[in-house]
């Protein structure tokens, strides 16, 4: 004799029947949802936030111009300071005495004056400085003559200042030339008051007076 199955039997296999339906068909959505997600991405162009950046060309050739970033310590063209010019730079030899004793040799420097409204450069390395001493039309010492080791050395001078030279040039009161640099004999400067004028030029510019002295 067969069982019989109770009705509460039958409704949970049919609640068990139906409720594979629903997950299956909600697999089977979710599946189709992503495949139409996947498309629609892929077909649409990219948006601007996602755009990549080409990287420099390494090959790119070197006079390419470059803009200056932030903080480049290169300065502008309009800030620059420029050379001195003519006419705002005046120039005057400065001696540590006016007469000298026989044995007191004059001890000479440069006297340098911005008198321009703004900071120029200049170049005061000894390359460009030159003391002359003369009497009368007779050149009796040049610095340069014996110069070693001339160097150049750019500075700025600001505008309305005066700087003196800090290390004097002395003259030993003999007769200077390029020819007798090495000789102990060469001829000495008449003293018992004799006038020399002592002139000087550097980084191009040429004092206008010289600066008289007196031998004994």
């Amino acid at each position: 004799m067969t069982a019989r199955v109770s009705p509460a039997v039958y409704r949970r296999r049919r609640l068990v029947f139906f409720g594979a339906i629903v997950v299956i068909l909600a697999l089977i959505a979710g599946l189709v949802w992503f495949l139409v997600a996947q498309a629609q991405e892929a077909s649409a162009p990219p948006s601007a936030g996602t755009s990549e950046t080409p990287t420099p060309d390494a090959s790119a050739t070197t006079d390419t111009t470059a803009t200056p970033t932030p903080g480049d310590s290169t300065p502008p063209d309009d800030g620059a300071v420029g050379p001195c010019v003519e006419g705002d730079v005046t120039v005057a030899a400065v001696t540590d005495s006016e007469s000298y004793a026989s044995d007191a040799l004059p001890q000479m420097s440069i006297s340098l004056t911005n008198s321009g409204a703004r900071d120029c450069t200049i170049d005061v390395g000894t390359a460009t400085q030159q003391f002359t001493v003369v009497s009368g039309a007779d050149v009796w010492w040049r610095s340069t003559d014996c110069q070693q080791n001339p160097e150049g050395m750019i500075v700025t001078l600001a505008a309305g200042s005066t700087v003196t030279s800090s290390q004097p040039v002395v003259w030993d009161r003999t007769r200077s030339s390029p020819d007798t640099c090495a000789s102990t004999e060469r001829p000495r400067a008449p003293g018992g008051g004799a006038s020399y004028h002592v002139s000087v030029s550097i980084g191009g510019f040429t004092s206008a007076e010289s600066a008289q002295i007196l031998l004994y």
